[in-house]
Order: structure tokens, then C-alpha cells, then sequence
């Protein structure tokens, strides 16, 4: 119906929105993968090395043009204590992820002796600090957060401030600042592109992810509570089936039996041809009721065995009871026009209780769905099939209690395919509803 949901399809889907990085992610994951680095503690242990290896490549490179350029006397014994503090400090790469807070203050702490054994007017950085920060940003709440980058700024202004040159040889470089004041405030100002900068950075990645995570989550649990209410409404449909199938065939067969056993009596006239005949109805009436017995008892739930008995032998409702259906929705508020085309003949038991539930269910979804609005049933006899239609124009929904009404279609389609029928459901032009029932001529009794 207009309005209306009618199947899990057209649940709206929580939607995941993709980012700009996305298939990179995924592809430098499946690089890594190849070439050996799966999990998170090879991968910071590989990230720590490659950063250990540039930050000692890059100071490496300025001593050698302190030493040879600038002809600062630097001596080996302060060359190798820089390389053992520039290289600790990127190998706490290694436990980034396991001890956040750990790295970023212990690298910076490595980079006090770093300031003390350089020159006031030379400043080398390593990368580590950089990724120490924003990883903190990505793993931890802001309070701690907050505390971890104070504490790292701090620590590299007041203790790296005294400490600046202070383990350094004469060097004749052009000062920073004529100002002695002004260094302090260059280091305090150049805290913020080392901590500050990535730790923003590195929160907004791990909101985004904690947020894109939460909506994958989401999304599979409704994927999930979906297909769980799809396969139970086809299993209470089945066997809604099963005993509707169990209650024709009680009806009919069991009336064919009877009228074979007493055809059989009354037949008695030496006509043994006819006798046979008889007897072989009979017999193969009580073997196919029990055949039909067997197999809806195995599609019943085993719940419904001790309850149902009292519906057990009871017909159920075709299209001969389609007018008290009609009536009974009439005094309900709809308004319902019945059109019947042809010239009617009987279908098979249970493509007439299926035509009767087609109708019901539709009936119903109009009153739920589109409350007020005109109903007009079509039942058309032609020679090449039985067709039967029930459109309903646009209308208001109401609160009824009854969700995930496109169950019921599903039902539908389950029942069209049993007997062999084709159904139709959709929307209207006017924003109403139309199913269409469509059976074969070779599935109606003539």
C-alpha cells in the first residue's frame, strides 16, 4: 500500500559513509598482508624501525654538516649518544598502540639530551614525536588526552628550554633571536606543530572510526534482526501452510473415502469390474491422505502438535466464503467493490484457499496502510488462467501495533509459488496499492 513497507528490501539500510582514504586503507592492509606484517604489533614494530632508520639518516646528515660545513667540534662520543636517544625514541614506536601515553612522554624525555649535546641555533627533530602524539589523538579520551599532550608540552618547554645547548661544543652559528626571551617562546610555539597539531589530528581519525564502527555494527545487526524476521515469518508461514494442507486433505479425502466405501455397498450387483474399481479409490484415497498426513506433519512446528487438534479436521475458508470476508471488512469502515468476470468455475483446494488468503491479507494491509481508501477486488474466469485482483487507492495509515507488514507479501509470494501462481505487488500511479494473482489455466478444476 501507499506508504506502507512491504518487505525487508525496502528497509532503509543504515547507511556507512565512505571516506576519502578508504581504499587506500584497504589496499596498503592488503600490501602489508602480502609481504608478511599481519597484526598490529609487526606493523608498529616495522613503522618503528623505518622511523628509527630516517630520524638517524636525517641526523646523521646535519652532523655531518655541523662537523664539516660548520666546523662545529662535536665530538663522537655526543655523535653516538644522538643516535642512540634519536633511535630509542622512534623504536617506542613499537609499543605506540599497547602504551600510547608511555611513548609520547618517553620521547620526549629522548629529546632533552638531543637539545642539550646540539647548539641553541640548531634544532633537529625526529618523527616519532609526530606519531607518538597522534596516536594518542586516535586511542585515547579527551580528558587523558589532554593531560598526555600538557604534560609532553611542559616537559619540552621548561626542562628542554634550560637544557637547550647546554652539553654543546662552541659553535660560531648566527643566533636564533637577538632576544633572549624570544627562544623560550620559539620552543613553547613550536610545541604545538610537534603535539598539539597531530593529537587534533589524530582525535578526529579516532572519532571518525569509533563512529564508522558503530555504524557497521548497527548495520549488521539489523542486516541480522532482517533476515531473522524474514525466516520467521516463512517458517510460521510454512506452517500456517502445512496445516491448511492437512485440513484439506482431511476434508476432501476423507469425504472420498467414505463416498468409495459406500459406492462399494451400494454398487453390489455382481458387478465385479465395478467392485474393484471401487475398492482401488478407496485404497488409493487412504494411502494418499496418510502420504499427506506424513509429510505436513514434517513440516509442522513440533510446538503446534499438542495444541492444534481441535483445528485438525476443520475446512478452511475459500473463495465460496470471499462475500462474508467482503462483509466482514464492510462493517469494519471499508469500502469495497467486488467485480467478477466470466464464467466462474471451481480451483483446485488449495489454489482456492491461497486466492482466499490473497485476498484477506490484501484486504487487511489496505485497512492497516490505507486507511479510508476504496478497495476494488477482481476475480476474472478466463480460458487461459484465473486471475484475481485487489487495488486500493491512496490513504492514511494507522497505529494498528502490526509492523513489517511486506512479511505478508513474502507470505504471499510462498503460497503463489506452491500452487503454481504468479503474483504481482506494487504501487499504484495514484499512490495506492495493486496485487495481481495470476493462475494458469491447468491449476483451476473445470
Amino acid at each position: 500500500m501507499g506508504g506502507q513497507d512491504h518487505g525487508p528490501a525496502a528497509r532503509t539500510a543504515v547507511p556507512v559513509p565512505a571516506t576519502p582514504f578508504s581504499g587506500a586503507g584497504e589496499l596498503a592492509d592488503a600490501l602489508l598482508d602480502r609481504v608478511g606484517l599481519r597484526g598490529r604489533a609487526r606493523r608498529d614494530a616495522a613503522l618503528a624501525a623505518a622511523v628509527a632508520a630516517a630520524s638517524v639518516g636525517m641526523l646523521w646528515l646535519l652532523l655531518f654538516s655541523l662537523v664539516h660545513v660548520d666546523a662545529v667540534a662535536l665530538s663522537a662520543a655526543a655523535g653516538a649518544v644522538l643516535t642512540a636517544a634519536m633511535a630509542a625514541q622512534s623504536l617506542l614506536l613499537a609499543v605506540r598502540r599497547r602504551y600510547p601515553v608511555v611513548c609520547l612522554v618517553g620521547g620526549t624525555a629522548l629529546q632533552l639530551p638531543v637539545m642539550a649535546l646540539l647548539p641553541p641555533e640548531v634544532g633537529v627533530q625526529g618523527l616519532a614525536l609526530f606519531i607518538a602524539a597522534y596516536t594518542c589523538g586516535t586511542l585515547l579520551p579527551v580528558p587523558r588526552l589532554l593531560g598526555a599532550v600538557t604534560g609532553a608540552v611542559v616537559l619540552y618547554w621548561l626542562v628542554g628550554g634550560p637544557a637547550q645547548g647546554l652539553l654543546a661544543p662552541p659553535a660560531d652559528l648566527p643566533p636564533a633571536s637577538g632576544d633572549s626571551a624570544v627562544p623560550w617562546l620559539e620552543l613553547l610555539a613550536s610545541g604545538v606543530p610537534t603535539f598539539v597539531l597531530p593529537a587534533l589530528v589524530g582525535a578526529y581519525v579516532g572519532t571518525r572510526r569509533r563512529y564508522l564502527g558503530l555504524l557497521r555494527t548497527r548495520a549488521a545487526e539489523e542486516a541480522r534482526a532482517e533476515r531473522e524476521r524474514a525466516e520467521s515469518a516463512i517458517r510460521a508461514e510454512r506452517t500456517r501452510m502445512a496445516r491448511e494442507l492437512h485440513d484439506i486433505a482431511a476434508h476432501h479425502l476423507s469425504g472420498m473415502v467414505v463416498q468409495a466405501g459406500a459406492a462399494e455397498r451400494l454398487i453390489g450387483r455382481d458387478d465385479e469390474a465395478a467392485r474393484e474399481a471401487m475398492a482401488w479409490v478407496r485404497s488409493q484415497g487412504r494411502e494418499t491422505l496418510a502420504g499427506l498426513r506424513s509429510v505436513v506433519g514434517a513440516l509442522r512446528d513440533p510446538a503446534e502438535d499438542g495444541g492444534a487438534g481441535a483445528e485438525q479436521g476443520a475446512p478452511v475458508p475459500g473463495l465460496a466464503d470471499l462475500d462474508r470476508l467482503v462483509g466482514a471488512e464492510r462493517e469494519l469502515g471499508t469500502e469495497i467493490e467486488v467485480v467478477r468476470e466470466g464464467e466462474p468455475y471451481g480451483l483446485a483446494p488449495i489454489a482456492d484457499v491461497t486466492a482466499y488468503r490473497v485476498v484477506q491479507e490484501s484486504l487487511t494491509n489496505a485497512r492497516d496502510h490505507a486507511a479510508g481508501a476504496r478497495v476494488r477486488v477482481l476475480l476474472r474466469h478466463g480460458a487461459e488462467g484465473f486471475v484475481l485482483e485487489v487495488e486500493n487507492g491512496p490513504g492514511g495509515a494507522r497505529a494498528t501495533g502490526r509492523e513489517h507488514r511486506g512479511l505478508g507479501v513474502l507470505g504471499m509470494r510462498e503460497r503463489a509459488q506452491v500452487v503454481g501462481a504468479a503474483l504481482e505487488a506494487g504501487p499504484t500511479g495514484d499512490g495506492g496499492w495493486r496485487v495481481r494473482w495470476e493462475l494458469p489455466a491447468d491449476g483451476g478444476e473445470r
